[in-house]
């Protein structure tokens, strides 16, 4: 195995356990989004709602506002995460493109 390729199968390895954390945290966040908006479609509409802003918890005025933000953030997210999934899939090639060329 040449230092090249060495140096080049570290680095992909490297980027790769980078990229599953930050494909687990971006999941993550993906998922709190959508059980808050499940959540605010089965809330009683009389009852108030409350965000967190920093270590206060301050009434919402427009809900409608609030899910119209969310669901923004959500598509954001949802965003980043395929072009995460899209790098992935990139490394994963070249991973195995190196260790088929170290084989042969």
């Amino acid at each position: 195995m040449s230092d090249v390729d060495s140096e080049q199968l570290q680095a992909i390895v490297q980027e790769l356990q980078i990229l599953q954390s930050q494909l687990s945290q971006i999941t993550n966040q993906v998922n709190e989004i959508s059980l808050t908006l499940e959540a605010l479609e089965n809330q009683n509409p009389k009852k108030p709602v409350y965000r967190a802003v920093g270590n206060l918890l301050l009434e919402v005025d427009d809900i409608e506002k609030l899910r119209s933000d969310l669901a923004d953030s959500k598509t954001a997210f949802e965003g980043h995460l395929q072009r995460l999934v899209d790098r992935e899939v990139g490394l994963r090639e070249n991973y195995e493109e190196i260790i088929q060329n170290l084989e042969n």
